[in-house]
């Protein structure tokens, strides 16, 4: 038996710090400490040569140390397809009906300014609650359940 008990999510994307700040707002996940001898990641790309920018990755973390760490690498496509794997954001967990359906509205309402597209509502079934489809600012699929 494995004893591997964490996972790190990676998302390709065109602008990595872009979208982890975006991961940061969604989840109240933190920015790692900029590299030894900088006081701020702004010096440390400051620092670096024009073709290393912008930065190839970039990486945020559940300040708690519950949540798996998030890292953002930069690829030269775009996005073309359905992701094959996505977040669920858990805004109505344990909710049901019209009460679930209303936080999974007060979410959607929080992402929306930070720049989260909201895609369709699929309501409740006899086997699923609600949910509410939406996308990050590069167009990564996740929901809000």
């Amino acid at each position: 038996m494995t004893k591997i008990k964490q996972v790190q999510i990676t998302f390709d994307c065109a602008d990595p710090e872009r979208v982890a700040r975006f991961w940061c707002a969604a989840l109240g996940y933190v920015v790692p400490e900029p590299p030894e001898g900088f006081d701020s990641w702004e010096a440390y790309k400051n620092s670096l040569p024009a073709e290393d920018l912008p930065l190839s990755g970039f990486a945020c973390s559940d300040p708690t140390g519950a949540g798996p760490r998030l890292y953002f690498q930069r690829v030269p496509e775009g996005k073309v397809v359905k992701n094959r794997v996505h977040l669920d954001v858990r805004a109505g967990t344990g909710l049901v009906g019209e009460e679930r359906l209303a936080a999974l509205e007060a979410e959607c309402a929080r992402l929306i300014p930070l720049g989260a597209v909201r895609g369709k509502l699929l309501l409740a079934d006899e086997e699923n609650e609600s949910c509410q489809l939406m996308q990050d600012i590069e167009g990564n699929e996740f929901c809000l359940d």
